[in-house]
This record gives C-alpha cells, structure tokens and sequence, in this order.
C-alpha cells in the first residue's frame, strides 16, 4: 500500500539544487594515496599532470582540503536542462517483493546521454574550453561517457575523439552513432591508429578491448596533439567530486520527507556513479554523525574489489599513465566480453579503495544472468528499461529487500539507477535467448594480471 505522505516522485526545486561540489576526501581521516610517476615513483606534481589534465581539473584533483567547491554558473545552467533528477520510491517493486522494506532509487537517465556521466562530462567540457583548448579524447566503455563527453563538448564547440572498447563498439553501433551525431569522432580499440594500440594488437590480435586499452590510446593522442587533453568518465577524484550532485540531491529529497536510509547500493566500474551518490552521506558517517550501510556491486567477471589487490598500478593496460593506488587486476588483465560494458575497468577510484580498506563500505560481486534477471523483474513494474550496469544495483537491492522480507525489518534501501539500458537490446536479447554465459576468472586468469602490476619496495604488502 501506499505511504500517502510519499509521493512516487520526489522532485526538488530549482532552488535546490547544488551550488557546490561535495568533496568527500576533506573528511577523510586517511586520504586516498597520491598518483605516482611511474619513472620516479614520486608523486606527481600538478606540472606533470598539466600535460595531461586541464589546469583547473589537476586542481581539483589534487584538492584533498576544501570540503566544497563552487559549480560555475555556467555548469549549473547546463545541469538545469536535466537536473534535478527524481528520487523514486519503488512502490510497485516493493509490492511485487511482498517486503516491508522501503525502496528508493536516483533515477539519473532523463537526459540524451541516458546516464549519469554527464554531470561531469559537461564540467571538464568547461574547463577545456575556458584553457582555450581545441579538443579532448578519451575513452568510453558501454558508451554513456563518450556519448555524455560528445554531447558537452558539442556545446562549447570543442573537437572529441572517442576511443570505445571494440566489443562495445561491435555490440552498441546505436550508441557510437549519437556519438557521431554531436560531432565525435569513434575507434574502436584498440586500434592501429596509436603507437600503443598497434602493441597491443601485435601482442592480442584477437582481442575485444578493454577500458585499459582504449585509455592508454586516448592518452597518447591527447599528448600528440597540440592544444588537446584527455578526459576520463571515472575513477579520478575530480569525477567523483562532480558527480557528488547526485548524492546532494539524493540526501536534501530524502531531508525533505524525514526519511533516512539504512543501506546505499550503487554498481561499482570505476567509481564515478558509486561515489557520487554515496559521498554526502559518507562524510556523515566519516564524520561520526549517522551511520549507513554501503554496498559496491561489481560484476563477478571484473571483481576488482572483491578479488583485487590493494597496490599501485598502471591506471592503463599501455603502462602510459601515472600509477594510482587502488584494488586491481592488473593493468594487462582482459575481461571477458560481458554485457556490463562500464564495469569492466581494471581498477577502482582510489578514494573509493581507501575507504573499502578502511572498512567503510562492503562489495559483492554479482553474476551476468541474475543481474539481467533481476533488470527485468524490475523493467516488468517499475516501467524503466534498466541499463546492465545499473542492474547490478538492482540485483542487491532486491536481494537485500528479500532479507527484509525474512526478517520482518523494515529499511530503507537507495540506490543509484545510473541510466537507462534502451542502446543494450543485444544483452537483453542474448538473456532472452537463452545465449548469455556467466563467466568468472579462475585464479589463473587473475593471476596473469597481478603478475604485471609493478613490483617495487612497499607495493603489493
């Protein structure tokens, strides 16, 4: 039945909407390590990293102090055409489950990009533009990054090279076609069109990509070009601090109706959905004012969290980047061709890694066939076709709302449902055909990819 005092949508004013970025690692007591250059081993300086990076986003990167920092009015204008985004109590979910529990979930697809990528994708189109670049390159893995980086980056009139995991780029050609409709150009990679794709080829001529991959060649086209630099979707602590609006708006909607959650679930790639969601609600708990419950769902293929190794490495399976310190699997290791194409990341953010060492959060890993089962039971009463690496959330949300069931308790379970899943119809056919394979890595397979994480006094321990 129905709790009269919540509607299903809980929408917030304009008004009410961030004026300022979250910046979670202001509260940390243990700070996520710094990125390393990997010909030193010391940290980077913001002069390295400037090479790379726009000047202002290496600020922010590297901004470990500043508990807020202000939106520019020009990227809160561009978050009024989208934002703010609902928070949706899952009556008919919760109906369908028979639980008590409560559950709510930040809808982050009502935009073209169909995700929740563009809420930093328009803030580094900014910056590039105001450094009075000519263009940025990346890489895109499902595609919502790249379609988000193609969609702001044609808005400030910037040029965008996208290099997209070649199985994604087989399996997704609608996404990689609104790509090119906002004027980016596509590659699947790895490719022969960099030095370091041609290496990777020569040594893996059959292979379907990785985010790894496609990053080391967005890297090194950016370096090779005057007046380019390259952008990332996730993983980096500037992306996090964007996509804090998520979590501001997710805590001021819930504040507004007295409601206070139990346990926060978010699927986990790279972090950028996950951290963004959970941030304001983790610097409370950081900060000893409420406790929650986090849980990180990554694919059982890719379990960087639950089977990685808390090291320094390669952010790149081409070994061009700086070393960051987080839960791996080695840059060189391959997943296999999964559907959860923006989970398939080797790595994980490094502030997400701290706080999972230092037991503020849990994962699990979840196989392909129950997260798509658990997509469509949710697809069937909620109305949203689910995008698969939002599902893996789903899937723990249904799983923990069962619990409840059993127990009798009545929680309150948020998660993030990261975009819509309208551009992944070859998943959901291979699932509906009966074609989809659950695979996980022995630990052989995983093995293969610790072996080439750098090895060096303290690493590894």
């Amino acid at each position: 039945m129905k709790d009269k005092k919540i509607p299903y949508k809980i929408y917030l004013e304009e008004s009410e909407m961030p004026k300022a970025w979250y910046n979670v690692r202001a509260d940390m007591k243990n700070k996520p390590a710094p990125l390393l250059n990997p010909g030193t081993l010391k940290p980077m300086t913001k002069e390295e990293l400037s090479g790379v990076f726009c000047e202002e986003l290496v600020d922010q990167e590297l901004n470990n102090e500043d508990r807020y920092i202000s939106i520019p009015n020009e990227i809160q204008d561009f978050y009024k055409m989208y934002r703010p985004a609902p928070l949706v109590r899952a009556y008919c979910l919760e109906e369908k489950l028979q639980t008590p529990a409560k559950i709510y979930y930040k809808f982050e697809g009502n935009n073209t990009s169909g995700s929740h990528k563009l809420n930093s994708a328009i803030a580094q189109a900014y910056y590039a533009k105001k450094q009075g670049l000519k263009g940025v390159t990346t890489e895109t893995g499902a595609g919502q990054w790249g379609t988000a980086l193609s969609m702001a980056c044609s808005y400030f009139d910037l040029d965008c090279k996208v290099f997209m995991v070649k199985c994604s780029y087989e399996q997704k050609p609608f996404r990689r076609e609104v790509m090119r409709t906002y004027g980016a150009s596509v590659t699947p990679s790895p490719s022969m069109e960099t030095e370091v794709g041609k290496r990777i080829l020569a040594e893996h001529p059959k292979t379907t990509g990785s985010l790894g991959c496609a990053i080391s060649e967005a890297v090194e086209t950016a370096v090779g070009n005057e007046g380019y630099r390259y952008v990332l979707g996730s993983v980096l602590n500037q992306v996090l601090l964007h996509q804090s609006v998520i979590g501001m708006e997710t805590k001021t909607a819930l504040d507004k109706y007295g409601v206070t959650p139990d346990i926060i679930i978010g699927c986990a790639g790279g972090g950028s959905n996950l951290g963004g969601l959970i941030s304001p609600f983790m610097g409370e708990k950081l900060r000893g004012e409420k406790d929650y419950r986090f849980i990180a769902v990554e694919p059982a293929s890719c379990p960087s969290l639950t089977r990685g190794v808390y090291a320094y490495d390669f952010c790149d399976t081409g070994m061009v980047c700086p070393l960051a310190k987080m839960y791996t699997l080695g840059s060189g290791f391959i997943p296999s061709a999964n559907h959860a194409g923006g989970l398939r990341y080797h790595g994980m953010s490094s502030i997400l890694s701290q706080l999972y060492a230092d037991g503020c959060m849990e994962a699990r890993s979840v196989e392909q066939t129950a997260v798509f089962e658990a997509a469509e039971k949710f697809a069937r009463v909620e109305g949203i076709l689910p995008a698969p690496e939002s599902s893996h959330a789903i899937k723990a949300a249904i799983d923990e709302a069962l619990k409840c069931r059993e127990t009798g308790e009545e929680k309150t379970i948020v998660f993030g449902l990261t975009g819509t899943g309208y551009f992944d119809m070859v998943a959901y056919e291979k699932f509906h055909n009966g074609e989809m394979t659950d695979y996980i890595p022995s630990d052989e397979d995983l093995k293969k990819g610790f072996d080439g994480i750098p090895k060096f006094a303290g690493n590894m321990e």
